[in-house]
This record gives structure tokens, sequence and C-alpha cells, in this order.
């Protein structure tokens, strides 16, 4: 058996190898690091990809969401309706900006935000909602964007685990998450399903004044070099982090495909199992399984035991989020309580992501989850 990784960046790289050494190569010997044919090639190429008019590329998805909400000239103390099951990264940056997370709870079946949680959370400060595509999965834009439309609000869409998926506009238009909303935001993280080998990110919008603000806001609030616009922040892509990502890009619905195609494995190989619940989805383009997660019935001691038990033997996991943002120490000034969001709560005691990536094997699926079998039945029979 061969070594199992959560993600595995080194057997993508050794597949298309001479691709990416090329790529990386011509950066070098060209000279143009900095926003250079690199970086513009792979904006052209990720905007007809997304099929949205403009890309801003930025230097990674942390920066994207800042930059976004910049963008939208909001004032300290507005409020943004977003669910508390994320990444740290999504609530961070509402917080450098002042503006203020009010926490919303999420469809325990997709983990994504639900959209009936939403209008009761309205009130005249709120300003925008940052639907999160968890894990992969698209969230419900047309319902959100409804609500949105409804109310006056902006929708920023945080896309970094999601990109590939599809969603669709309100009049059913088939479209890419992240170009539904006003802005849609991602990350190239190594372990992204479209990843660098560093950091990087980009943004998205159909608006042509919001691609004029955020373009300006990533390079100093400039358009013209020593003329400054607006308070702005250096936030670009590397050239060569570029030329990695326009290799990959061309993969990127195959890479995607192979995921689905772990998860349909997964779920046959799970399926009947007492206890666990694997993900809800459709078959239909808008998951791409950034993670595989399961949810244990048996709650967050079993769900414990078994992360332990399966590093113990060689298997990776990992717990994506053990503790939701409206519970996390620094993030208390926003009056939050335990059992203020109990669906989400809940969730945070009984996830557990198995590995998932393109170079996963059927084999190596088969060895995970006669191991999770395994355990699961030996602890139920201990444990009183």
């Amino acid at each position: 058996m061969m070594k199992i990784h959560m993600v595995d960046t080194i057997g993508q790289y050794q597949q298309i190898q001479s691709e990416i050494d090329a790529a990386v190569l011509d950066v070098v010997r060209s000279g143009a690091y900095i926003n250079g044919p690199a970086v513009k090639r792979f904006q052209a190429h990720l905007a007809t990809f997304m099929d949205v008019p403009h890309v801003i590329p930025c230097a990674n998805g942390t920066d994207a969401l800042q930059v976004a909400f910049m963008a939208l000239g909001l004032e300290p103390g507005d409020e943004v309706i977003t669910p508390s099951f994320t990444y740290i990264a999504t609530v961070e940056v509402l917080a450098l900006l002042r503006l203020k997370p009010v926490f919303v709870e999420v469809d325990p079946e997709t983990f994504n935000m639900d959209p009936a949680s939403i209008e009761a959370k309205i009130t005249d400060r709120t300003r925008a909602i940052l639907p999160v595509h968890l894990y992969g999965q698209a969230a419900d834009m047309p319902a959100i964007m409804s609500i949105a439309e409804t109310y006056g609000l902006y929708v920023v869409e945080d896309t970094a685990q999601a990109i590939g998926a599809m969603s669709s506009l309100a009049d059913g238009t088939p479209a890419r998450a992240g170009t539904v909303g006003h802005i849609g935001t991602t990350s190239f993280y190594p372990s992204k399903n479209l990843g660098a080998f560093g950091d990087g990110g980009a943004i998205f919008t159909r608006d042509a004044d919001l691609a004029e603000r955020l373009w300006s806001i990533c390079n100093h609030g400039s358009h013209t070099r020593y003329y400054h616009d607006r308070v702005g922040v250096n936030s670009r892509l590397d050239a060569v982090q570029a030329a990695i990502l326009d290799v990959k890009l061309q993969r990127l619905d195959a890479y995607n495909e192979a995921r689905r195609e772990a998860a349909r494995t997964y779920d046959r190989l799970f399926a009947g199992v007492e206890g666990v619940r694997t993900p809800a989805w459709k078959d239909d383009g808008s998951h791409v399984f950034h993670q595989y997660t399961l949810r244990l019935a048996a709650g967050r001691e079993t769900r414990d035991h078994l992360q332990a038990q399966l590093g113990a033997e060689g298997i990776p996991s990992m717990i994506y989020y053990p503790v939701p943002i409206h519970l996390q120490q620094g993030y208390t000034d926003y009056g939050y309580q335990s059992g203020d969001l109990p669906l989400t709560e809940n969730l945070t005691a009984e996830v557990i992501s198995l590995p998932m990536h393109t170079e996963l094997d059927e084999t190596q699926q088969v060895y995970i989850v006669d191991h999770v079998k395994r355990i699961l039945r030996t602890f139920s029979t201990i444990t009183p």
C-alpha cells in the first residue's frame, strides 16, 4: 500500500511535471515577475473558465475577501451576515475592517448557510451577506440572492473551497460558484482544488465599476503609478504562481470530476454503515469535493477516537472545524455564547474529513473505509 496522503500535491505535480517546469522556467527567463505576461494570461484564461468579465488576481484568498469588502465602502459597525461554521479568514477580514459579523445557522445536510435563517437576522445596519461554499459544495445562491435583492444587500461569495463548482443565476442560467453574487473570492492555497505552489487568490465580479475599485485597491489604490485615488493594499499574484496555475487550470474540470468519482466510491463503501452519515450532494456539478466529510452520530468522543486511531495506523484525517467562530477566544467581543447556534455547534462535534485528492485510488479508499468501520465497531463494543 502506497502512503496515503490527505492531499497529494506531489503526486499531482508528477503527472504534469514537464509542463509545470517549463512554465516556471519561462517566467524566470522573462524577468517579468510582477504583473507580467504570465499573470495576464492566467487572468484571461480564468475569466474564460469562470465565464465572468472581470478577474482580479491577488496575493491570497484572505486578501481577496478583505479587498472585496474594502471595495464596497462599508462603514465600521455595518453588519455582515455569515455562517460561523467556516475557516477563520471568512470572519477575520470583517473584524479587521471593523465590520460586525452576524452569524446564522447552516443546513446540517450541506453544511452551507441556511437561507431560511437569514431574514430574521437582518437589521437596519445589515449591508451584506457572506455565504461560504463549504467543503466544495455551492451554497443555495438563488435563494440568497433573492433575499439580498429584497433588502438591498451586497453578496460576497467565499469560494475558497469550491472553484469550478456550478451554481445558477436568478433566472436559472448555470453559473460558476463565485460569479453569482456581486463579488466572488477564491484561494489558490496549495491544497485547494486549483492549488499553486505557494499563496495566491483571485476576485470575480460582473460589475465594471466594482472591478475598477478592486483592481485599484489591490495595487495601493492606484491605476497610474504614483497617483493614488483611494487607500489600498499591496496584493498581487506572483508570476511564477500564475504560470503554475495556468497549467493546472486546463485540467480543473477533470480534477474536480476525479474528486467526485472518489466521493462516489466513498459513498458506495460507506452505504449502510450505522452511525455514519456521508455528504448530502447532487451529482450535477454543484459539488467539487474539496473535502469529503462524514458526520458521526455518536459525537465528539467517538469522532476524536476515530481520528486518533486512524493516525496511529498511518491514515490521515482532519477536523474542519473543531470550534465554530462564534465561540473562538479571539471573537468573544461579539457576544455569542454556547447554545446560540446549536446546529453549527453539533456539527463541529460530529464532522471528520477523510483523504480527498485527484490521485486517490479505489484501493486506498477501500483500505481507509475498512479501517474506519473496524475502529468504530471496536470502539462501540468497549464504550458503555
